[in-house]
């Protein structure tokens, strides 16, 4: 029986890359997940964002998540496809919990800002 979890990636691309590389690029790893038994549950284009420190000479990256239930064995190879392309330049891969599944939930269902705002006010 294989075991399945749920997961969250997070993967940095180089910003010099024309959009359309962008977008390859994104689509390449969502077909990597699918083609592997990866079901999808979210994805967030989070976009060009600064970096904390410059990585291969470059003070920004576009940042991309994506939210996934698959077998445990697949995050290994995930791993070494991420560092055979060289248009990622940092990713993260986590499993997880209950409670992190919960929050993301209701993070997109917009109950996580909404409360925030109204603490705020």
């Amino acid at each position: 029986m294989v075991n399945v979890q749920q997961y969250e990636t997070v993967f940095i691309i180089n910003p010099a890359l024309s959009e359309e590389q962008t977008k390859e690029t994104v689509e390449k790893f969502r077909k990597y997940l699918t083609d592997n038994g990866s079901t999808l549950i979210h994805e967030d284009n989070i976009g060009l964002k600064p970096l904390a420190y410059p990585i291969q000479k470059k003070n920004s990256g576009y940042y991309y998540l994506i939210e996934f239930t698959a077998p445990t064995t697949l995050i290994k190879t995930l791993a070494i496809e991420y560092t055979r392309d060289e248009k990622i330049m940092r990713q993260l891969t986590t499993a997880l919990d209950k409670h992190a599944v919960a929050y993301n939930e209701k993070r997109r269902q917009g109950l996580i800002g909404k409360k925030r705002n109204e603490e705020a006010k």
